[in-house]
């Protein structure tokens, strides 16, 4: 087996990043717990600022001091006190790794360059995404933090199989030139495609492990993130009108192509209820069918989770999504 098979497996479930709560070894003893084939190391916002999105993918960036002013995350000269908050949080988080014992795949998270440059603003004003110099040097700051994150978490997980995935539910949006300005009146300059695949690949290359991307918006990129260098995408499925022939041709062509798909299918949000499960399998098959690919392939490149984080969700929902998607799993085998 190879080692992107081992640390990027297919037909199982996985969760995507965030859960409710403050307790982290509560939270990683959670996911290893029901998530046993592919677990990751959970964000948990609750915890307050530094512990969000943003916060907490500022805190890897290598040489890029951060600060909290005026209700945002901004560069600064030296780190802020929430900075230093953040950077703990992170790492409490590695030090939960440590009782897992984990000899298989294990998958770390964080934001990716262009959700963090549409979020994280200049000294200036205004977002580090409206300066094309400014986010080459905050993708080569993210990609030396995530290598040294890597090794932090290799060193508590030492048989451990890992896999980064970058967050970029602005990327299409970005791409598009629809992420609005400090004003809110106007719309910051699109991102090539050339520019944003070159800054994915640079993280993809310097990382060492395999990479994962996590879209959850519409209009998810397929053939540029492909290109860039992801090995696995791991999109919200529900999102996709399976009679949308560019979309579904464009997940076939990079499915064709031996990519590996982490559905989004079961719901990160609601009650507890029979047959979620069951509707979930059935979006995935539907698209399989769509695409006219051998059922026997299906368990071989796709695997089950979430739409979305769950820290909005209670911890009974929590865990019932985790089995849900389980038990989805099992139903692509046949």
């Amino acid at each position: 087996m190879s080692d992107a098979d081992r640390a990027l497996p297919s037909g199982v479930a996985t969760g995507v990043g965030s859960l409710p709560g403050t307790d982290v070894e509560e939270a990683v003893n959670v996911v290893f717990g029901e998530l046993p084939d592919w677990p990751y190391l959970p964000e948990l916002p609750d915890r307050g600022l530094g512990a969000d999105m943003i916060g907490r993918g500022a805190a890897l960036l290598e040489g890029l001091p951060v600060q909290w002013w005026a209700f945002r995350w901004e560069m600064a000269d030296l780190p802020g006190r929430d900075a230093r908050r953040a950077a703990d949080f992170l790492e409490r988080d590695l030090d939960a790794l440590h009782g897992t014992g984990a000899d298989g795949p294990v998958r770390l998270t964080a934001v990716g360059p262009f959700t963090l440059a549409a979020n994280l603003w200049r000294r200036t004003g205004g977002a580090m995404l409206a300066d094309p110099g400014a986010v080459a040097d905050l993708t080569a700051s993210l990609a030396e933090g995530l290598r040294g994150h890597i090794a932090a978490a290799q060193a508590r997980m030492p048989n451990a199989a890992l896999s980064v995935q970058l967050d970029e539910p602005s990327l299409p949006a970005a791409l598009a030139g629809r992420v609005n300005t400090e004003s809110g009146l106007d719309f910051y300059r699109r991102v090539p495609v050339e520019v944003a695949r070159d800054r994915l690949r640079e993280v993809a290359e310097a990382i060492g492990v395999p990479l994962v991307v996590h879209c959850c918006a519409p209009d998810v990129p397929v053939k540029l993130l492909r290109e860039a260098g992801a090995q696995a995408l791991s999109i919200d499925l529900t999102l996709v009108d399976l009679d949308d022939v560019p979309k579904v041709d464009a997940l076939g062509e990079y499915l064709d192509g031996g990519g590996r798909l982490v559905a989004g299918v079961v719901p990160p949000l609601g009650q507890p209820q029979p047959g979620v499960d069951k509707a979930a399998a059935d979006r995935v098959q539907g698209l399989w069918h769509r695409l006219g690919f051998a059922p026997e392939q299906l368990p071989r490149q796709v695997g089950i989770a979430t739409t979305c984080g769950m820290a909005g969700a209670s911890p009974e929902y929590a865990r019932f999504a985790m089995e849900a998607s389980r038990e989805a799993a099992k139903r692509l085998h046949g």
